[in-house]
């Protein structure tokens, strides 16, 4: 029965999984525990993770390709005979040969050059930045939907209270209309006004909806809802001083990070570019057996001992060669690829130059937006505190029949405006103050 009982439940919710095992229950979360939960199942982050992966990946790999290499190789050939002793092709000294050796390689020259090793690490640390960058970005992600939460339940408060409102002055013009105090067109607007109350609670009650979807696809592996938010509306910090963001943004900033490491590893890219006008040097080193016969010996008859003065034929042996390319000519390739390099780095200079100049815009553009909503917070709770004491004047005067319907219904649309634009206030001050803290590296 247990069973069936959360097959209808999950049934009736489609959309939402179960809670795991490690969130049994609902929860309450801060905006903290929302960023560090953002952090560990975002796929951004994540994805930038496997990248920075990648080129440590690299690194290891170039570092790798700089020391000498060991191989193995094992090969058997067998070749049609030509009625003697070897085979039909020239290259075929017996019918049958057998390889067994093992080689050392090394490339002497790239001992010399480290341009492609520091290139491999730029790349890793511009990818580690990215890293950051995606957190970076994520933050402000769910900076914006968990605010829009919590300014979606005070609207909803809001809603609530309005419609509490709109009813108690219906209740008032049903009531005077039956005295003979007042007309039916006043019970007429005051119903109007309590139907759209109405649309406005079940608008709210969406909006939260929407917003707790967005922000649960964030913080969450798999999609719920039952979950609540720490309302911290209120307990927003002062704006710091200008002067202490600046440098902090700059010196924190993981989009100049990626930028300089960029231009890092397309200026040793240039580099490495020109190791192609260079010659190659590498020396090989070979041991093992490469004869007609798999064995270390092999026997000589004995009418050739004499000839060569020793029984029988060394087959395990080693050999050494020392080789050197020196590039002539390949149609202008290699300086395509040292001018493709140049034009790179020119592009990162840009690119660099073009990221210090968006950080500067941002924290200027964020610290007036903060500083504004900061300001106007005063003037909106003002006007909310006016808009409430206006409707209680207005209603008394209603009621001693000194003022209409109409005033009476463009109070209480003041006074719930007036409750949302301080709710948006607050809201937008908080928002604006966790886009600097994200610029700056606090958050």
């Amino acid at each position: 029965m247990l069973a069936g009982l959360v097959l209808l439940v999950a049934s009736a919710c489609p959309g939402q999984s179960p809670p795991q095992p490690g969130d049994a229950g609902p929860l309450t979360i801060d905006l903290n525990d929302a960023l560090a939960r953002a952090r560990k199942y975002g796929l951004q982050v994540q994805g930038a993770q496997l990248a920075s992966a990648l080129a440590h990946e690299d690194v290891k790999q170039v570092k790798a390709a700089r020391l000498p290499s060991l191989t193995a190789a094992n090969q058997f050939l067998y070749t049609e005979g030509n009625g003697t002793p070897t085979g039909v092709y020239v290259s075929a000294n017996g019918v049958h040969v057998y390889t067994e050796q093992a080689q050392v390689h090394q490339e002497l020259l790239p001992v010399f050059r480290h341009a492609e090793s520091h290139l491999a690490e730029a790349a890793e640390a511009a990818a580690r930045a990215r890293v950051e960058i995606a957190a970076r970005g994520l933050t402000a992600t769910v900076v914006q939907y968990y605010y829009a939460v919590l300014v979606g339940e005070r609207k909803l408060s809001n809603a609530r209270t309005s419609l509490e409102e709109a009813r108690r002055f219906f209740d008032i013009t049903e009531k005077q209309e039956k005295g003979g105090e007042s007309a039916h067109v006043d019970t007429i607007k005051a119903q109007i006004q309590v139907q759209q109350r109405e649309r406005d609670l079940s608008d709210a009650q969406l909006n939260i909806e929407k917003a707790k979807i967005g922000l649960a696809v964030l913080i969450f592996p798999q999609m719920r809802l039952d979950f609540s938010l720490v309302d911290d509306l209120d307990k927003a910090p002062l704006l710091a001083p200008f002067a202490e963001l600046g440098p902090l943004a700059k010196s924190t900033s993981p989009d100049l990070k990626a930028a300089q490491e960029s231009l890092r590893a397309a200026t040793f890219g240039v580099s490495v570019a020109r190791y192609g006008y260079l010659p190659s040097l590498s020396v090989d080193f070979l041991y093992g057996i490469n004869a007609n016969q798999f064995a270390a010996q092999t026997p000589l008859p004995e009418e050739a001992v004499p000839g060569y003065g020793v029984p029988y034929q060394q087959n395990l042996g080693y050999q050494g060669f020392v080789t050197m390319n020196i590039p002539v000519w390949n149609w202008g390739s290699t300086r395509s690829k040292v001018t493709q390099a140049d034009l790179r780095r020119q592009q990162a200079e840009l690119d660099l130059t073009q990221a210090q100049r968006t950080l500067q815009a941002n924290i200027e553009a964020g610290y007036r937006e903060a500083q504004t909503a900061q300001a106007q917070l005063a003037s909106l709770r003002g006007s909310l505190d006016l808009s409430a004491e206006n409707l209680r004047l207005t209603l008394l005067r209603y009621q001693a029949g000194e003022s209409t319907s109409l005033e009476v219904v463009d109070a209480q649309t003041t006074l719930a405006q007036a409750r949302n634009a301080y709710s948006d206030g607050l809201s937008r001050y908080r928002v604006a103050l966790a886009n600097l803290q994200t610029l700056t590296g606090t958050l």
